[in-house]
């Protein structure tokens, strides 16, 4: 198993990176301005994660993605383990804000997040169309934290 950072070409991830953020839009806000980790094994990207400073020690999680045929087989979070171990030393928190939906918050309660606070009707203001996940429709963003 792998973990590159790739500095050139992170539009050619798009289709990973839509799994976890379905807005392009959104998605170039963050992407010039973060660090991109791929989770490579046999040659195959398995998963990315994106990652940009927002000061103050904190470091914010804006896109993590497996590839649907690796789900449930614990690449998620090694790269959420992988991107504690790397920045320790440089931010106090890990961050991240995703929809309020069943099936993810779970994953980073299960991976030491713990909810820090909401931001309401976000998924509503800021997408061009309703997001559904586990059959609920995202309204609220719900920020997560864990210290590093």
């Amino acid at each position: 198993m792998i973990f590159r950072e790739i500095v050139d070409n992170r539009r050619d991830y798009l289709p990973l990176l839509l799994l976890a953020d379905e807005q392009e839009n959104l998605i170039d806000l963050y992407l010039a301005r973060g660090t991109m980790i791929v989770l490579e094994e046999d040659g195959i990207a398995k998963g990315e994660c994106v990652v940009t400073d927002e000061g103050d020690g904190v470091l914010e999680i804006q896109n993590l993605a497996v590839a649907p045929e690796y789900q449930g087989r614990g690449y998620g979070k090694m790269l959420i383990d992988f991107v504690a171990a790397r920045y320790c030393s440089q931010y106090r928190e890990l961050q991240v804000g995703t929809g309020d939906s069943p099936l993810t918050l779970p994953f980073y309660e299960h991976c030491g997040f713990v909810r820090h606070h909401t931001i309401r009707n976000y998924m509503l203001e800021h997408y061009d169309h309703p997001i559904f996940e586990g059959g609920k429709q995202l309204i609220d963003k719900v920020y997560l934290r864990k210290f590093l």
